[in-house]
């Protein structure tokens, strides 16, 4: 029997955050997924400065790959230094694979990069989200439940 997955990832240093995600879309469910980088890359990123703001996750050939995400080139290197914006694969189960393949062809959901992060061990690692889009009266309202919350809790703290 399998052994069950921990709910939360262990992120020991948040490298990039993608934070209109949460705005954008419904977030279905979350992987966490390593990323194979050269060598100069993993460089750039201990520098704190990528971004996956546009970016995206897409499934070709039974591989997942994570496509528009920026890592910029590492200053001390030389002519060995990576292309900053180039298709990185990520590291996934076949299960979970399959999973996403499914959704995405089926439901019509979307692979949305959350975070980069380096786990407790040192690696790099993706948390990569199955999403699907708000249109701007499903913002309205996450926005209006939102401050609702807020406002409540506000009352329940005057009230004792």
């Amino acid at each position: 029997m399998a052994r069950p997955k921990p709910p939360t990832f262990d992120k020991q240093k948040i490298v990039a955050e993608n934070r209109k995600a949460r705005h954008n879309y419904f977030i279905e469910d979350t992987f966490e997924a390593g990323i194979a980088l050269q060598g100069t890359e993993v460089k750039g990123l201990r520098g704190g400065q990528g971004s996956i703001a546009e970016s995206y996750a897409e499934v070709k050939d039974g591989q997942v790959w994570l496509v528009n995400a920026t890592i910029p080139e590492f200053s001390h290197a030389n002519r060995f230094n990576h292309e900053p914006k180039r298709p990185r694969k990520l590291l996934l189960h076949a299960r979970e694979i399959d999973r996403m393949l499914g959704a995405v062809e089926r439901k019509g959901m979307t692979l949305v990069p959350l975070t980069v992060y380096f786990n407790g061990t040192g690696r790099a690692k993706v948390e990569l989200a199955l999403a699907k889009g708000k249109q701007a009266h499903d913002k309205r309202a996450t926005i209006k439940d939102r401050d609702w919350q807020r406002d409540k809790a506000r009352v329940m703290r005057e009230r004792g």
